[in-house]
């Protein structure tokens, strides 16, 4: 588990743009095993490889128009039972971080993991985001 003061600036870099950390499996659950809207889930990370890019892509592509229902987040290594709560509802993808993930009206329709991430620009990726938003939002 990462320290709280090393990760607390990416947690609310996520958070000052209306993104909502989720600490448990429950308040996951919650979020997720509701059928109608639209979710978009980040997987939050210290990997400044990939991590870097991928919070101001999802920030990025959170400011479209057409925009998910909620925006929610969980922070891999910190928030470890939320985190295990979300990787079951991305059957089946395997663990990864940061990645992030689209659900609509309760069903998976896109994910992006790390290494669809890494080394990419961020408005690249906020890109690729955007268009999903656009087609389910």
């Amino acid at each position: 588990m990462y320290p709280e003061h090393l990760t607390r600036p990416m947690a609310q870099e996520l958070e000052n743009q209306g993104f909502i950390s989720l600490k448990t499996s429950e308040e996951v659950a919650n979020v997720l095993d509701k059928k109608e809207g639209t979710v978009f889930v980040v997987i939050n990370s210290v990997c400044g490889c990939a991590a870097s890019n991928a919070r101001p892509a999802a920030i990025a592509a959170s400011k479209n128009e057409k925009h998910p229902d909620q925006l929610i987040t969980v922070f891999a290594g910190v928030d470890k039972e939320a985190v295990d709560k979300v990787r079951t509802y991305l059957f089946p993808y395997h663990p990864s971080s940061p990645s992030m993930a689209v659900f609509h009206n309760g069903e998976l329709v896109h994910m992006l993991e790390r290494s669809q991430i890494e080394g990419k620009p961020a408005q690249m990726v906020a890109n690729s985001l955007i268009d999903v938003f656009n087609e389910y939002c």
